[in-house]
């Protein structure tokens, strides 16, 4: 086992620097976003697994061959006033720092999940007060304001698009289709809870290339991911130009007299809660939806999307076997 613990430590160094950069400055995600997101999931648990995993197996080393035995063997010293003298200083530092690591992961994937439901149930008051629904489009809502705003907010059975008077005003019927069909897709996809756990990893190891470059990404994935919903129900110069106008609205350069009315009792502006609540509809990811609509790549071939997502398996499946039982890959 001991061998185990060195192959997960270079494995969550690869995937926490080369790996996510390689993939950040790629240019086929745009190409097979679904297979993209998939892999990066899969860097992002792997890494996870990894970090944790190498310490623990460093630590437990001397109790046993594999993390099974020496778990058990580990918790006959808790709890059975077992020997450890087999165990050193340094031992119980390994395991002590991958149990609060792994606590630290867990508590920040519960305080975000908590920070974000208060802020959706504030915004959800906020909307309560300040919207109307919309005429002929069950669970929309429809704002009073000249800036052409459109987003999701999740909530389950209670989850509602709201756009702004000002968009419907500016976009035509088949646009505001396009726009809808997107939020709806946000929804339908549940593309929230993507967007929930990549911001707690980010939260849990800022410092890690692959929580912020993760992030920015998964969250242009599901961007298009819903372009290519919309692209089903209308033709692609009615998305560019609904694309367009929205994305120009919630640029967050201009002042926006909306995002001070929906701002929550924390100052986040309706900008950051709807990134937060399945959207991210601003200059940051306008533009590579954009270029990508404009100047369409062919997608992936079956081999490269294969290759990719066994990628992805690879990675999701090597860790656990280098816990549980490395002598199945020495």
């Amino acid at each position: 086992m001991f061998w185990a613990s060195y192959l997960l430590a270079a494995l969550a160094i690869i995937l926490a620097w080369p790996a996510p950069i390689a993939l950040s400055r790629a240019g086929w995600p745009a190409r097979a976003p679904f297979t993209a997101m998939v892999l990066w999931q899969s860097i992002a648990l792997a890494g996870g697994l990894s970090m944790i995993g190498a310490m623990l197996v460093w630590g437990l080393e001397p109790l046993g061959d594999n993390l099974v035995t020496a778990s058990a063997a580990f918790l006959d010293i808790l709890l059975a006033d077992g020997s450890a003298e087999s165990l050193g200083v340094i031992h119980v530092f390994a395991i002590s720092a991958a149990i609060l690591l792994f606590g630290h992961l867990v508590f920040t994937l519960a305080l975000t999940f908590v920070r974000i439901h208060r802020q959706r149930r504030r915004h959800r008051d906020m909307l309560t007060l300040l919207s109307s629904p919309a005429a002929g489009q069950p669970a929309t809502l429809v704002i009073k304001h000249p800036a052409p705003v459109a987003y999701c907010l999740p909530g389950g059975a209670r989850s509602v698009t709201v756009m702004s008077d000002g968009l419907m005003d500016l976009l035509s019927q088949a646009e505001l289709d396009a726009v809808l069909t997107h939020e709806n897709a946000h929804l339908h996809q549940r593309h929230h809870l993507l967007l929930w756990a990549f911001a707690a990893w980010r939260a849990a190891l800022p410092w890690l290339p692959t929580s912020r470059l993760a992030q920015q990404a998964v969250s242009e994935l599901i961007e298009m991911l819903a372009d290519d919903e919309a692209l089903r129900h209308v033709d692609e110069p009615t998305l560019v130009r609904a694309i367009a106008i929205v994305g120009a609205g919630a640029a967050p350069s201009t002042p926006d007299a909306l995002d001070d009315a929906l701002a929550d009792e924390s100052g986040i502006p309706l900008t950051t809660a709807r990134a937060v609540s399945g959207g991210t509809s601003d200059v940051t990811s306008t533009v590579p939806r954009l270029r990508r609509l404009l100047s369409p790549l062919p997608p992936l071939s079956l081999i490269q999307q294969g290759l990719a997502l066994s990628s992805a398996g690879l990675l999701l499946v090597i860790p656990p076997l280098l816990l549980v039982a490395p002598e199945l890959l020495g």
